[in-house]
């Protein structure tokens, strides 16, 4: 039996951004949103304290590749079309994760 891991990176770039207070109340909610309308877990990675740019994060697990292929798909269209900021560079993956070991051995 197996598991799909889904992770997603992206560098979200705001030039025009003078502050890091400015900063967080531009990415801050858009966090706060992505976790209350998809089932991923969401985080602040890198460059909070950088006023320009930021690293965010999203994974979700689950048994079904597609619908987890799908959720990543669709949550990166939402941080993309959220804000004003570029996403300047995204990555994701997904990975399968084995659920051998953890099931209970059958006589």
């Amino acid at each position: 039996m197996k598991a799909y891991l889904g992770v997603y990176t992206a560098r979200l770039e705001m030039p025009w951004v003078r502050s890091l207070k400015e900063k967080r109340a531009l990415v801050k909610p858009i966090i706060e949103r992505l976790r209350a309308r998809f089932p991923v877990s969401a985080a602040r990675l890198a460059g909070q304290d950088d006023h320009c740019w930021e690293v965010v994060g999203f994974s979700l697990i689950g048994h079904d590749g597609v619908w987890v292929e799908t959720v990543l798909r669709e949550a990166a269209h939402f941080i993309t079309t959220q804000a004003e900021y570029r996403v300047v560079e995204a990555q994701w993956h997904i990975e399968e994760v084995s659920l051998e070991e953890l099931l209970p051995v059958r006589p």
